[in-house]
């Protein structure tokens, strides 16, 4: 019953991802990816509602500074993934170091006994396959004051560029297509942008080398993205040399059904 009135709503991958009014000018991400079976779906949740007071105790102590959990459409279980995780840190030596889960876990869950904590927290994997972990640095961003809360909407794009050619996509992205974000977001036809670089895994079999987040106050704002832009002759010729610099490979649209600030 939670996964149908979760699916009226239409959801969107981050990607937290930010409110842009909290968050640091640089930061990073951890996007992990999950495959969770129908049946699985009420376990599921209880297990991220679980997780959840854990990560606020991690927000507390200033090892992470956010975390949510994102539903991810068309999430069809042969089209990928179902949800998608994001914890947001301060620094790439928070994200990349140790964590001292079960000492969060004794503050969220004072009554519980280490047996019991541990017995909970390796029960998750039952309830969903964590297939796919990225290690993300943000490049850029749109500037604004779009407040992240829950049931907003994203769109989140895997691009995947040479790692010879990542200097000419990247450059592509923040010279051309950020000001026209940027203009959306000024008007008000859009909540915000960025631009991700996935730092780990790299390498000609990782399936994407980049992500960017479009996100969206409301399903209205989302469906109507580019209405009434034009574009000179220039500028669409700088755009189709832009979008050769990558293949775009998927898109999830995503719906923000938990977070922690």
């Amino acid at each position: 019953m939670r996964r149908l009135f979760i699916l009226t709503f239409v959801l969107t991958f981050v990607m937290p991802l930010r409110a842009q009014n909290q968050l640091p000018e640089k930061f990073f991400l951890i996007m992990e990816l999950m495959k969770v079976d129908n049946e699985q779906e009420d376990s599921y949740w209880e297990t991220e509602e679980f997780w959840q007071k854990i990560h606020e105790k991690r927000v507390e102590a200033g090892e992470i500074i956010g975390w949510d959990l994102w539903q991810l459409l068309p999430g069809g279980e042969d089209q990928g993934y179902q949800y998608a995780t994001v914890t947001v840190f301060s620094d790439a030596k928070k994200m990349l170091g140790p964590s001292d889960l079960m000492a969060s876990a004794k503050k969220a869950y004072p009554n519980m006994s280490e047996a019991d904590l541990n017995k909970k927290l390796n029960s998750a994997s039952k309830t969903r396959d964590l297939a796919v972990r990225l290690f993300l640095e943000v490049l850029a961003h749109t500037k604004g004051d779009f407040e992240i809360k829950e049931g907003i909407l994203a769109n989140i794009d895997f691009m995947k560029a040479d790692f010879s050619n990542y200097d000419a996509y990247e450059t592509m992205e923040q010279k051309i297509f950020q000001p026209m974000h940027q203009q959306q977001v000024d008007r008000g036809e859009k909540g915000s942008w960025e631009l991700l670089r996935i730092m780990i895994p790299i390498g000609s079999e990782a399936f994407a080398s980049h992500i960017t987040v479009n996100m969206f106050e409301n399903l209205d704002q989302l469906l109507m993205e580019g209405e009434g832009m034009t574009f000179t002759p220039a500028q669409q010729k700088e755009m189709q040399e832009g979008m050769e610099t990558r293949d775009q490979k998927w898109t999830y649209l995503a719906r923000l059904v938990r977070m922690v600030r």
